[in-house]
């Protein structure tokens, strides 16, 4: 992890009054790249990458909230809103904010577990610890994770959001979630004879559409074609092949959006303040880390000359993102890489561009709600194994691999604990191994080569 070079403004932010003062102002130096050039040129870029980002993000937030356990309106409505608060308090000029796949297990795992009254309270302390964190000035102390423990992680959530959609892909009606990993594949052997091999056809077909299209373009929504394309097929051809539907899993996607979802009462006792405790880790250190590195890497992305990425501002709004967005009927989000890469190949200067993301993406919603509750439930299972697929970066596994045994070990030993235990164990220990190995590097290693 490169070091962060301390933001210019919070040189002058001595004070809790001043840190408040900086923080709540939703128009700062980010928006600086706006008044270079021609104004009105530059607001329409932001605009049109809004737009572009909207339509790419609309089935990717369908997808995340139906991996997660929850509803597809859950994700469409809480990415608006989130996009929206991330952009007026965040730190990054360039950050997308949404639903992301590392997000995936834990969010599962306590729905299916506790319900989703546990993860709004758990998402909504989880985001009172990041807005203290960032009113700290623990930016800092989050970049300071490992490559070697990021890049095992994201190989881990990748394999669990593979084997989390074998049931969309094979047309398996079987609940997947709440399973683990060699549960899921027990599950898939038992009902091997339910196989759709039209699903298959159309969750590959989704796969290499999203694919092909972006490498002609970003600027072509790949996910929103292969949808259409899916759901015009299940509409016509293939009408009486079986493959299920978001309607036939969800029932009609509701378009009154604003849903106040307060948490309920709970029955307070050790065992539930221990799985709070839980669940709050698992949330804050997901958001924090990927919020920060999705920050870091726009600012390189962009070529960013001017005011950096503020990390510690960047987990103030990562906060008031977990706080409020469960509360309107949506579930924990972060910075999104792949969208946040996205909105700057497509030529985003400013947090406009994600101010536009939410309107436009709630308009989107509004008039193609019909339409999207009949989209098949293996095209959305393609849609992830493409988001899968894209998390593992060959670059960054073989930047890992160069820097020795140590380092090719911890990744590999997180990416396989978070696939065969959970999140919160898998990078915990890794934590905890790193510290140890990297203490006595020789020793260790030696007794676990012979």
């Amino acid at each position: 992890m490169s070091n962060h070079v301390q933001h210019p403004f919070e040189l002058r932010t001595h004070t809790l009054s001043e840190r408040l003062r900086f923080y709540f102002n939703p128009f700062d130096r980010r928006y600086e790249d706006l008044k270079r050039g021609n104004l009105w040129l530059n607001v329409s870029r932001d605009l049109m990458a809004g737009l572009i980002v909207a339509m790419v993000a609309i089935p990717l937030a369908m997808g995340f909230a139906m991996a997660s356990g929850l509803r597809p309106e859950q994700g469409i409505v809480g990415g608006a809103i989130a996009g929206l608060i991330g952009a007026l308090l965040g730190g990054s000029k360039y950050q997308v904010y949404g639903p992301t796949a590392a997000f995936i297990p834990v969010i599962a795992l306590m729905v299916h577990d506790f319900g989703t009254s546990f993860m709004i309270l758990a998402s909504v302390c989880a985001g009172v610890i990041l807005i203290v964190m960032g009113l700290s000035r623990m930016g800092r102390f989050v970049s300071l994770v490992p490559d070697s423990i990021v890049v095992g992680f994201t190989i881990g959530i990748a394999c669990v959001i593979v084997t989390s959609q074998l049931g969309n892909v094979l047309d398996i009606k079987t609940e997947m979630i709440g399973h683990s990993f060699l549960e899921k594949l027990g599950i898939v052997w038992d009902h091997s004879a339910e196989i759709n091999a039209y699903a298959i056809t159309l969750a590959v077909a989704t796969f290499a559409i999203s694919k092909a299209c972006f490498k002609m373009s970003v600027f072509i929504p790949g996910p929103l074609i292969a949808l259409g394309i899916g759901t015009v097929l299940t509409w016509t051809v293939w009408a009486e092949k079986g493959i299920v539907s978001i309607k036939e899993e969800y029932g009609s996607l509701p378009t009154d959006f604003w849903v106040f979802t307060p948490p309920a009462a709970f029955q307070l006792n050790a065992l539930f303040f221990y799985d709070l405790v839980y669940a709050v880790a698992a949330i804050t250190f997901v958001g924090a880390v990927e919020s920060l590195l999705s920050s870091r890497m726009a600012d390189r992305l962009a070529d960013n000359k001017g005011t950096p990425f503020n990390p510690n501002k960047e987990l103030w709004g990562q906060g008031w993102v977990n706080v409020i967005i469960p509360l309107l009927n949506g579930f924990p989000h972060t910075g999104a890489l792949a969208r946040t890469a996205t909105n700057i190949k497509v030529g985003a200067l400013s947090p406009l561009a994600g101010i536009s993301k939410c309107v436009f993406k709630l308009l989107l919603v509004a008039y193609l709600a019909t339409f999207l509750e009949h989209v098949p439930m293996a095209c959305i299972g393609g849609i992830m194994m493409y988001v899968a697929y894209n998390m593992v970066k060959p670059a960054e596994v073989s930047q890992v691999l160069a820097c020795g045994r140590m380092e090719t070990f911890i990744m590999a030993y997180t990416a396989i604990m978070v696939l065969v235990t959970d999140f919160v164990t898998g990078v915990g220990t890794a934590i905890v191994l790193y510290a140890i190995v990297s203490r006595y590097p020789q020793l260790i290693l030696s007794k676990a080569m012979e």
